[in-house]
């Protein structure tokens, strides 16, 4: 309720997403297989789960499926409680394994562990694709596979280290989208540079979001950020976690920000492309998305102590007005004026920040669009007041059941 007093224009795209997920768990399919894969995308990534909610029927079970295959893969490797000889021969034969429908591996924990446990089911979906897509999920499952098995017994030491990590983890799903979409006769096929910087700028975002998450792992922690980077600051990475360190932690945070900016310029071309508007919706939102995590995360001693996230209105708002490349442009016009205000010049790395978001800047400057920047009226601020105080009169009086606002956005 506080956020919303604040930023009171949040309100009603909030509902509207609200409605949106009410009417996507209406539509939940029946069969049991299908049933179980979109009850789980939901239960994983419910903000995921709306995007893609909006893509053709065909291309939506192709895209829930890939989803789960690689998070069920990503699950085997990041359980640190699993030995590294039991863990590799999976990682390496998983691309096999979604083949058969009777195959299980119990790991993970939560929602994850619900998927690895009745696996099966998502396997039973996946026999039931088209073949072109079928071939698509199993051949980027196969590479994911041997990318992380690879990287179980390998430190990220470089900057290259760190690129080819990102690549095998994610840039390889940008690239199978990619494919996905193109198999599905939506979309042109993009060289692989393009939706392999997509994925690489999703996950740098998540990588630097989930720092304490990561090293506070147990039994044994995640460490993801690259030696290269973080040795210039502090002689073991979880030292950057201790109050004393702050103003290092803060310096070798905002250097990885500034590692992550570089892939937007493709980010931006690869969008661009892109012609089905359900489609381009389900990859902009999660790159705006990204930028505005990157611009709240950015110079922020909180990444060290907790978790640092977009607000749900706000993410309400940006799901609601992405909808065409101007919006896209006049967001990142937006989340870089943001990024650049908050550039400390004592900063060692501010002279590189401040030319990556320069040339990001110019970009969608350059586009001539921002002007047609999709801007929905929404209701006035007096209504939405009255909305609030309504709510919070509500909220005291007695009844039966209890409402909640959504969920975590991921």
């Amino acid at each position: 309720m506080g956020e919303i007093v604040r930023h009171p224009n949040e309100l009603y795209p909030l509902m509207k997403l609200l409605i949106v997920a009410k009417q996507a768990e209406k539509e939940t399919p029946s069969q049991p297989n299908w049933r179980f894969c979109y009850l789980m995308l939901r239960n994983i990534s419910r903000s995921f789960s709306l995007v893609i909610q909006q893509l053709p029927l065909h291309l939506r079970d192709a895209v829930c499926v890939f989803y789960l295959v690689l998070r069920a893969l990503d699950t085997v490797e990041d359980d640190t409680s699993i030995a590294r000889e039991v863990k590799v021969p999976i990682l390496i034969a998983f691309h096999r394994h979604i083949y058969n429908h009777q195959w299980h591996f119990s790991c993970g924990i939560n929602a994850y562990k619900d998927l690895m446990d009745q696996f099966h089911h998502v396997s039973t979906a996946f026999l039931e694709l088209g073949k072109n897509y079928q071939e698509v999920i199993e051949d980027i499952t196969m590479r994911m596979g041997e990318g992380m098995a690879k990287f179980i017994n390998k430190e990220i030491e470089t900057i290259d280290d760190y690129e080819e990590y990102c690549h095998f983890v994610a840039g390889l799903a940008g690239l199978g989208l990619s494919k996905l979409f193109h198999a599905s006769g939506k979309e042109d096929l993009a060289p692989d540079s393009l939706p392999n910087a997509v994925g690489l700028f999703l996950q740098k975002t998540n990588i630097i979001r989930d720092y304490l998450e990561d090293i506070n792992e147990v039994p044994k922690c995640r460490m993801y950020w690259p030696r290269q980077i973080w040795s210039k600051y502090v002689n073991k990475l979880e030292y950057l976690k201790l109050e004393e360190n702050s103003v290092k932690a803060v310096q070798c945070l905002n250097d990885m920000v500034t590692n992550a900016l570089s892939h937007v310029e493709d980010c931006l071309v690869c969008l661009s492309t892109l012609h089905d508007p359900a489609i381009f919706r389900s990859c902009a939102i999660p790159q705006v998305m990204a930028i505005g995590t990157l611009a709240m995360c950015y110079n922020n001693i909180k990444v060290f102590r907790g978790v640092v996230k977009m607000r749900r209105g706000l993410s309400a708002k940006v799901f609601d007005q992405t909808r065409t490349m101007s919006d896209v442009y006049g967001a990142f016009s937006h989340f870089s004026y943001i990024l650049k205000s908050k550039v400390d010049n004592n900063d060692p790395n501010a002279t590189n920040t401040l030319k990556r978001i320069e040339a990001i800047m110019k970009t969608c400057s350059d586009s001539g669009t921002m002007h047609k920047r999709n801007k929905p009226s929404y209701i006035p601020t007096l209504i939405i007041v009255f909305f609030v105080i309504v709510a919070v009169l509500l909220a005291y009086l007695p009844v039966k059941r209890t409402w909640t606002l959504g969920t975590n956005w991921e």
